[in-house]
């Protein structure tokens, strides 16, 4: 979450509703301080997580981004910490969650969650396309 923009311009978004912000990484890669201050002053609640299925069992929506092997010391330390979506993984989960990730995936999502009702992402890409092309639209003067 340290360097992903998606991650971070959610956030500050999230505080417009009504939500609790939960966040799984390794310390290498928390939340900057920046975005966990602005959370905190618009009174959002936040939790940070080391392993992802002790915040399983409370969450509605998933959010997953790619853990970026760049940013880690070494590739030990990369492996170490597994953040993977299997269906295993989603034992723990509640029925009606939902799975985002931004796309394109590497490996932090299993393709065997795909054929899942909860795996979102395929609508939320689609749906973007939908966004970006209104807006389009809007700029253009064509609305």
């Amino acid at each position: 979450m340290k360097h992903g923009r998606t991650v971070h311009s959610l956030a500050r978004l999230l505080t417009l509703y009504n939500v609790k912000l939960q966040y799984v990484s390794p310390s290498e890669l928390d939340m900057p301080a920046d975005v966990i201050d602005y959370v905190k002053n618009k009174g959002i609640p936040q939790t940070s997580y080391r392993d992802l299925l002790d915040a399983m069992p409370s969450t509605d929506v998933l959010y997953v981004t790619r853990i970026q092997k760049e940013r880690f010391p070494s590739p030990e330390d990369y492996e170490k910490d597994s953040y993977l979506i299997t269906p295993e993984t989603l034992i723990k989960a509640k029925p009606g969650m939902v799975v985002m990730h931004p796309l394109p995936r590497v490996n932090e999502i299993s393709v065997e969650i795909d054929a899942d009702p909860r795996a979102a992402y395929f609508r939320q890409a689609e749906n973007g396309v939908y966004v970006r092309m209104a807006l389009l639209a809007m700029l253009l003067g064509k609305c």
